[in-house]
């Protein structure tokens, strides 16, 4: 997900996108934590793309 997709969204969006992916991440870490997880990778891009939404909420907030 690149940042101009996330800047389109309206926080509500941002805030439910931001949900699912920190569910994600829980569930990822779970799966790490059993052996179960094949994709390391992706835990990095879930981690980056919650920082990447944070980010943008921070600076909508700001501009209001």
């Amino acid at each position: 997900m690149n940042a101009q997709e996330l800047r389109d969204k309206t926080p509500d969006q941002l805030k439910d996108t931001l949900a699912s992916l920190k569910k994600e991440a829980f569930n990822l870490r779970f799966q790490q934590a059993t052996g179960q997880l094949e994709n390391t990778a992706r835990m990095r891009a879930v981690k980056r793309d919650v920082a990447r939404v944070m980010t943008i909420l921070n600076q909508k907030a700001a501009e209001a």
